[in-house]
């Protein structure tokens, strides 16, 4: 196990000196569903940390709040607290399923939505919600604040925008029209303790007259990083909602998913596979009857 040392600062100021104290040295613990197996991994992109900053008790990071049509979410929150808030169930109900698919019991309870942000892994099933909410992150240092779009700040697999000497405040998203359409989809080995091997989420809001005027299609696993694929959604936009079409609009995604990533030995299986799980998310986003 890789040797360290600990702080547990009690303000959010303590906790940035000590991270532009140490700078890439330092690492910020939340739930440390992630840090903690890599430390004892002695996983060697975490040879040169000699600290860990705790901030699993400080209030200041554990907070839902609305303020003028903006949901603020703190960092601290765990994926469990996600799915359990009836506002959240309400307005970002596919967030709150796919935090409720991480995992098991005790790392729901334990790890957090800023965790899963600045781990940044391409299996996360928060981020692509986030992404498809237009979820920005207000990042603090102690040269002040920064607010970045999540989707801009996740940069390659494990790898994102976070200085070394800043830290996630708060995750914002203006509230959706609750009356739309939310689905969320995974594919992990199993149904429970998997990290998904694909996953999609997806927001389709109607107008009276049935058409989608607004489309959000962000697949997770199949891609570097959580993304928005705008090429698909403008295939729906302006349309009535159909089993047919959805088919076509997942056929889309495989096809950009290969026009990032080339086509490789998992090619064969993925490209069918995340078809049909972008079908089966706008299946649900807008009540289709999902034929498989």
């Amino acid at each position: 196990m890789i040797r360290f040392d600990y702080r547990r600062p009690t303000s959010i100021e303590a906790c940035l000196e000590l991270l532009d104290l140490y700078q890439d040295k330092a690492k910020l613990i939340a739930g440390g569903t992630d840090l903690m197996v890599e430390l004892r991994a002695d996983d060697e992109k975490l040879e040169h940390v000699n600290m860990v900053i705790d901030t699993t008790h400080m209030a200041a990071l554990k907070f839902i709040e609305v303020e003028e049509d903006v949901l603020h979410l703190g960092p601290g929150i765990t994926h469990e607290e996600i799915w359990e808030n009836p506002f959240l169930q309400e307005y970002a109900p596919f967030l709150c399923e796919a935090c409720h698919s991480v995992g098991s019991p005790q790392i729901r309870h334990a790890g957090t939505i800023g965790g899963s942000i600045g781990t940044a892994s391409p299996a996360s099933d928060p981020l692509p919600p986030l992404v498809a909410l237009g979820a920005t992150v207000v990042l603090a240092s102690v040269n002040g604040t920064r607010e970045v779009l999540l989707e801009e700040l996740l940069l390659k697999p494990y790898i994102t925008d976070i200085k070394a000497n800043e830290m996630i405040l708060s995750i914002d998203f203006p509230l959706l029209n609750p009356e739309a359409g939310f689905g969320f989809v995974k594919l992990g080995r199993r149904k429970a303790l998997a990290i998904s091997r694909m996953n999609v989420a997806t927001y389709v809001e109607l107008d009276e007259t049935g058409k989608a005027v607004d489309v959000r299609i962000v697949p997770g696993s199949c891609m570097p990083t959580a993304v928005r694929i705008s090429e698909a959604e403008a295939m729906l936009l302006g349309q009535v909602p159909s089993y047919e079409l959805h088919q076509a609009i997942g056929e889309k995604v495989a096809e950009e998913m290969i026009k990032v990533t080339g086509r490789r030995w998992s090619t064969p299986y993925k490209e069918p596979v995340i078809a049909s799980l972008v079908k089966r998310a706008l299946n649900q986003a807008t009540g289709v009857k999902d034929d498989d």
